[in-house]
């Protein structure tokens, strides 16, 4: 049986690696948290007690982590994979970090013929769940088909983009693209409300149309019912924008309206919601308003 290690249990990489055992993989899983560890095992996975047993297991490992410096520890730092890993494993990272921290990584993982491609994914909990995420990468094609059929299962797309960091650069284009429609959306939506008009009725009718997405069909429902359980969480959402206004800083790229947003998410994590959905930006328009859309 194929083994793959898989390291980061959380609201994304849990149904992940539920997904690769499902499929016939052995998983040798780990997370800090034990009680993740334990869930993977009930579902079938295999459960480890340090990053050192499933680097000794397997020779492909995903990461699965909540940011930069996560995966700086967790793979080149002082008891990480390079510490145990053998010459020519293959790390995938599926975190959403900074692209320059992907090259970083990737330079000390050469020094011990240790190999790594960067590849993000976009799509949420509920696409993580059934399998369809949008997966951008960045490493050499070797490596990319090496982990193509761990894509296939976990997603419905997956795309080699560029050199190692591309990946990440990518997602991060995906999410300032995913922001700022959240913010259109919630915006077009109390404008209808203020108005008059009823916004689901407005919903059904520019749906499919110019303006529609799938952010905009996601996302408008969750506004509407004022349910923001989170599938993508404000904190996180936080996390990629500070990455993109770095990056952006780093490359002299422009980003005007990712800064106005970041400063609503900002908003609505000193109001207590940044474990909640990002389509909560619309509670943001709320509390300008007085007015709820739901």
């Amino acid at each position: 049986m194929l083994k793959v290690g898989f390291i980061g249990l959380g609201i994304m990489g849990k149904p992940m690696a539920k997904n690769l055992f499902k499929a016939g993989y052995e998983v040798y899983a780990y997370d800090i948290n034990n009680d993740a560890i334990k869930e993977i095992e009930a579902a079938g996975g295999i459960g480890c007690a340090s990053i050192e047993e499933v680097a000794g297991a397997c020779d492909q490992i995903i990461t699965m982590l909540p940011n930069s410096p996560h995966v700086k520890q967790v793979v080149i730092e002082q008891g990480g994979i390079i510490d145990y890993a053998k010459e020519g494993t293959l790390v995938i990272d599926m975190s959403s970090i900074a692209p320059n921290v992907s090259k970083e990584i990737q330079a000390e993982l050469a020094k011990k013929s240790i190999r790594i491609i960067d590849a993000p994914v976009s799509g949420g909990e509920p696409k993580a769940i059934d399998g369809t995420l949008a997966i951008m990468v960045g490493g050499e094609q070797e490596d990319f088909d090496q982990a193509k059929p761990l894509f296939d299962i976990l997603g419905s797309s997956a795309v080699l983009v560029g050199p190692i960091g591309s990946g990440n650069t990518c997602k991060l284009a995906n999410q300032v693209i995913v922001a700022l429609n959240i913010a259109a959306v919630s915006e077009a939506m109390m404008l209808a409300k203020k108005s008059g008009t009823d916004p689901k009725k407005v919903f059904e009718a520019i749906r499919g149309g110019l303006a529609g997405s799938t952010v905009m069909d996601a996302k408008t429902p969750m506004m509407l019912e004022g349910n923001f359980k989170p599938g993508f969480k404000v904190d996180l959402h936080i996390k990629d924008l500070n990455n993109a206004l770095e990056t952006g800083y780093i490359t002299g790229s422009p980003l005007l309206l990712t800064a106005e947003v970041m400063q609503i998410l900002q908003m609505l994590h000193a109001d207590g919601e940044g474990q909640s959905d990002h389509s909560a930006i619309a509670k943001f328009y709320e509390k300008l308003t007085g007015t709820s859309l739901s």
